[in-house]
């Protein structure tokens, strides 16, 4: 019996999303066709184009999403934190940045590894929001060296500094191993606390 044109109707977008996110992290993008995603989500390449025009434009939505999230999810989380308390918000912001990007290693892997292949445009917009996330860590620091509580040269170079080295736990921690997640999440923080109290 032929398929109908509805038969499909239960392949969206965020299916395609999931699938070419496992294929690039597992592949790398330049590596992976249109063919591959389609065969692996299961439908012929012409209906990929039903929910994007091109694999530019995939690749642009993972890395869209995966910073608008880790934004939204911040913003939540420092909603319900004092304002008034780098320290808190700094010990936060650590834990916070480990927990998240764990749970998301293959969005984290394409978020850092595949930012050659963006376009010029999309670049610059996918830069703009990891300045804006890194723009929420170095106010907090520039907050606590106006409190005197941080000692720092450079907030800036501080900034990359703490989320290049807080990046590193993706590349080692594997769940099992002699420290829990939560372990390493106060290790961090301790060796962060020390970076910026001098």
């Amino acid at each position: 019996m032929a398929r109908t044109q509805g038969s499909h109707s239960d392949i969206t977008g965020p299916r395609i999303q999931k699938v070419a996110l496992q294929l690039f992290a597992r592949h790398g993008y330049a590596a992976v066709s249109m063919r591959q995603i389609a065969k692996e989500v299961g439908v012929q390449v012409g209906a990929l184009y039903n929910y994007l025009p091109d694999k530019q434009s995939l690749l642009f939505s993972l890395m869209n999403k995966h910073m608008q999230d880790v934004l939204a999810a911040w913003e939540e989380r420092k909603a319900i934190l004092d304002p008034c308390r780098p320290d808190g918000l700094l010990e936060e912001f650590a834990r916070f940045h480990i927990r998240f990007h764990m749970a998301r290693p293959d969005a984290v892997f394409i978020a850092y590894m595949e930012l050659r292949n963006l376009s010029p445009e999309n670049f610059a917009k996918i830069e703009a929001l990891r300045k804006s996330y890194e723009g929420e860590l170095q106010s907090i620091l520039d907050a606590g060296v106006a409190q005197r509580i941080f000692t720092l040269r450079d907030s800036k170079i501080t900034t990359l500094a703490v989320i290049a080295m807080l990046n590193g736990v993706m590349t080692w921690y594997r769940s099992g191993g002699r420290l829990s997640l939560e372990e390493v999440e106060a290790t961090y923080w301790d060796m962060v606390r020390k970076a910026v109290t001098g």
